[in-house]
């Protein structure tokens, strides 16, 4: 009797879960996209390798074939992978969750707020408030006093666009933008990573006043210390695998060429195809996936990503629903690549594009 019993549970368990693998919703929002009243919101999702790791021969000169492709695009807004001032602000506000995060992903604006004598949600406010009524040829003044705003709001690298769109001689400290933000923004023109020498640079000259910052950190949580150490090797275990090396033998040859005319564009060319994008899952998500651990550190980490990505795309949409028919490109580490599109094609109101066209 305890046997039948327990195989009719096992069949029924067996059944259910076949079951849910099996079920799909007839609701499907990607077949329903309109067409809308007006153009549609276009999305570019350019993924790309972190520049701070690139080796130190990397001059951003080489930039410059990637840049007149999406400059060619014409973009009307420009997504980084950095975490918003309002997001750094709320999650300042929960430490025991979120202080190592705030340490690592965030900019420090309270030097700036101090000199302005305002907070981060203010400094938000008003930024704002200027730029839906900015003029068609701004002045030097109303550029540099928009920068120290977007400095004090937590937004460093709209601010640079301001400081890049100021003709050389314009950039002084005035008009409440101090000696210390100025030799900021001087030293944030020539940082390694894609926000400064890619975004930045970019929207600058497209036009562009602002970026939007649309990395999520809410998702982060800290490991207990009793589990750091075997949630550390379950991971490394899940990413002790084949897919792994066959990143790194597609990097190598990428890397050595970079000094070539295209080479960098070669690169970005690499990373962006669909055959990377499923590496990326298995060499990584993938695995972690599967990992065996009693404690599910795998799903844990797998988890955490999707929610991640889920809420930098929310960001995105938020972006597109405030102002619809925008062409926005999104620049983001190469594995998050795959996940943004799936994410964001299913929006009644979005068109992908292909980055394998912009970037020929």
């Amino acid at each position: 009797m305890r046997v039948g019993v327990w195989l009719a549970a096992a069949w029924v368990a067996i059944g259910s879960a076949a079951s849910a693998q099996e079920y799909r919703p007839s609701f499907q929002p990607d077949q329903l996209k309109g067409p809308p009243a007006g153009a549609l919101n276009e999305v570019l999702v350019l993924g790309s390798p972190h520049l701070s790791g690139l080796p130190d021969s990397f001059r951003p000169e080489q930039l410059e074939p990637l840049l007149a492709r999406l400059e060619a695009w014409r973009p009307t807004a420009v997504a980084i992978e950095n975490l918003s001032g309002l997001q750094c602000d709320a999650m300042r506000r929960y430490p025991s969750r979120y202080a190592e995060s705030v340490e690592t992903f965030c900019y420090d604006p309270s030097a700036e707020g101090q000199a302005l004598g305002i907070d981060v949600p203010a400094a938000n406010a008003e930024a704002e408030r200027l730029l839906a009524d900015w003029p068609a040829a701004p002045s030097a003044t109303q550029r540099r006093r928009l920068a120290a705003l977007f400095l004090a709001a937590g937004e460093p690298s709209s601010a640079l666009v301001q400081w890049l769109r100021l003709p050389e001689d314009e950039r002084q400290a005035q008009d409440g933008l101090t000696a210390d933000m100025a030799a900021k923004l001087n030293q944030r023109m020539t940082r390694k990573n894609e926000s400064s020498l890619l975004a930045a640079v970019l929207a600058a000259r497209l036009g562009h006043e602002r970026l939007w910052a649309v990395d999520d950190h809410t998702a982060d949580f800290a490991t207990r210390p009793e589990e750091e150490a075997a949630q550390a090797k379950a991971i490394m275990a899940a990413w002790d695998n084949p897919h792994v090396q066959a990143r790194k033998d597609l990097d190598q040859p990428l890397f050595e060429n970079l000094a070539q005319a295209d080479g960098l564009l070669n690169v970005y060319r690499a990373y962006n195809t669909s055959e990377n994008q499923m590496l990326a899952y298995r060499s990584d998500f993938g695995a972690t996936h599967v990992e065996p651990s009693p404690e599910a550190f795998g799903r844990r980490y797998l988890g955490y990503w999707e929610t991640r990505n889920l809420r930098m795309v929310a960001n995105m949409r938020d972006v597109l629903g405030r102002y619809p028919g925008t062409r926005m490109l999104t620049i983001v580490g190469a594995s998050h690549k795959g996940y943004y599109e799936a994410y964001l094609n299913q929006m009644h109101d979005v068109r992908l594009v292909s980055s394998d066209e912009v970037l020929r």
